[in-house]
């Protein structure tokens, strides 16, 4: 009964805060807008008992998925949002990947120093930092000030609401999310593996390749998935950095649910955006079980 109770415990979690929710944003997608607190119908009472219940599911249809597939609005959104959110993780890699590395090769004695400078802007709010963004990227703000006093440009350039800004605002918000799993990865890595690979003739480049890059695997795979999966339904940074010419499905979500108030829409994309991410995070660990049997 103890081991039940103890594995019981994340299930009841699961269930409670993400199956329900889930299946309650299911049924709104196949439910149909209308002028009404809640803006959507039918809804569940079980005064008019079973016939109520049965007048309920019948009402459910698929029309909101129908009209998702075919407005080209939609479609040009995710994909959109898959490229911004792809590219983004594969730039955080690499500016993370060396810091993370870096890290590793630091004295002991400097590695909490420098890990908790990767923490430290957890301390500040997400928005004030994207706020600050604003400021720095503006045509008035450091960044042009700087390559105007360097005179590298003649005038300022237009950095803000630009897919360049949303970039830089991803890679500088997620990326303690990629340098934390590799640098776990990097840190238990045997020393003595890269010294045995250099003595059987490898050169430092070679013995990082075959060696070190392989063994990090792990961490790498995890980064770029804390990073690619919550930036796939960003929308503060596109909203705030990227301004209207940045297509995201985050900003279609908001604006489904506040400005139009078509809640079955907005839970219909939601779902589908769901369903996108969970397709990777299913590909990864059936990899990991394969591979879990072969070393086996």
């Amino acid at each position: 009964m103890r081991r039940f109770a103890l594995i019981s415990v994340p299930y009841i979690w699961l269930l409670a805060l993400f199956l329900v929710p889930f299946l309650i944003v299911i049924k709104i997608s196949l439910s149909d807008t209308v002028i009404s607190i809640p803006p959507y119908a039918p809804t569940l009472t079980f005064s008019e008992g079973w016939g109520g219940i049965v007048a309920f599911f019948k009402g459910l249809d698929f029309e909101t998925f129908e009209f998702l597939m075919s407005d080209d609005l939609y479609w040009k959104a995710y994909l959109s949002s898959l490229k911004i959110a792809s590219i983004a993780t594969f730039m955080t890699l690499l500016v993370g990947y060396p810091i993370a590395y870096g890290m590793t090769r630091a004295a002991p004695e400097w590695r909490p120093t420098l890990l908790m400078l990767v923490i430290l802007p957890f301390w500040t709010s997400f928005l004030i930092r994207v706020y600050a963004w604003m400021g720095i990227l503006g045509q008035e703000g450091l960044v042009n000030q700087a390559l105007l006093w360097l005179g590298l440009i003649d005038q300022p350039l237009v950095i803000l609401n630009t897919p360049t800004a949303v970039y830089i605002g991803i890679v500088y918000t997620y990326l303690p999310f990629m340098i934390l799993p590799i640098y776990s990865a990097l840190e238990k890595l045997d020393d003595s593996l890269l010294e045995a690979a250099e003595d059987l003739g490898c050169s430092k480049l070679s013995a990082f390749w075959l060696v070190t890059w392989p063994l990090s695997r792990n961490g790498i795979i995890a980064g770029c998935f804390l990073v690619f999966i919550p930036t796939l339904g960003e929308f503060v940074i596109p909203s705030l950095l990227g301004g209207s010419q940045t297509l995201m499905i985050g900003k279609v979500l908001w604006e489904e649910f506040f400005s139009n108030r078509d809640w079955p829409v907005a839970s219909a994309v939601a779902v589908i955006l769901l369903l996108i991410l969970i397709i990777p995070i299913v590909l990864f660990q059936r990899n990991e079980q394969k591979q879990r049997e072969a070393e086996g």
